[in-house]
């Protein structure tokens, strides 16, 4: 089994955990970012970090593995592939996440929800909803990385491979802002003075 302190390192050595003066996608600031993206760009790198979640779950039963896009999608195929399940996500349409792209899930069909970093569990709450709107049944989610060292609560049973405990600020609250830092949305190349 992959413990925490490989997975952090193996951050680090990828360039996938930067520090600076961030905006995440949940409209937080914070210093530290992880872009799993880097993490994940090697196959034999996923399928590690997907086999790792799936042996968390080796006594349960999923039908399906949902990630919501984009951040999931690679983690997601990762855990489906190493559980010998099928995969879909969930995407916003109008600013509300559902399933497109032809993706539909049967009554009571029992999903495992999958993320790369959960910081507040905002995206995983609403693919979860998404999924069980359509009558599925999501009984677990699991993420690489827990930002919020166990606190956010996304309605169901959850697990990460490796939790820490990063600081993230309202735009209001940020020390960096009253700094003058400028905050980056990493990914986007848009930079703002108080985002």
């Amino acid at each position: 089994m992959i413990t925490q302190t490989e997975i952090l390192k193996h951050f680090k050595q990828t360039n996938a955990l930067l520090e600076g003066h961030f905006i995440l996608s949940s409209g937080l600031h914070s210093a530290k970012y992880l872009q799993c993206a880097l993490a994940l760009q090697y196959p034999i790198d996923a399928a590690k970090f997907g086999q790792a979640i799936a042996e968390k779950f080796s006594g349960e039963q999923f039908d399906m593995v949902a990630s919501p896009a984009i951040g999931g999608l690679i983690i997601g195929f990762a855990v489906a592939q190493a559980s010998n399940v099928r995969f879909a996500w969930t995407e916003r349409e109008n600013g509300v996440m559902t399933l497109r792209r032809g993706f539909s899930v049967k009554e009571n069909e029992k999903i495992l929800v999958v993320e790369d970093v959960i910081t507040t569990g905002g995206s995983t709450r609403e693919c979860i909803e998404a999924l069980e709107s359509r009558g599925a049944k999501v009984s677990a989610a699991a993420s690489i990385i827990d930002r919020s060292n166990g606190k956010a609560d996304v309605g169901v049973q959850r697990i990460a491979l490796a939790s820490l405990e990063v600081p993230s600020y309202k735009p209001e609250n940020c020390p960096m802002c009253k700094q003058g830092e400028i905050a980056i949305k990493p990914g986007s190349g848009k930079i703002s003075n108080n985002s």
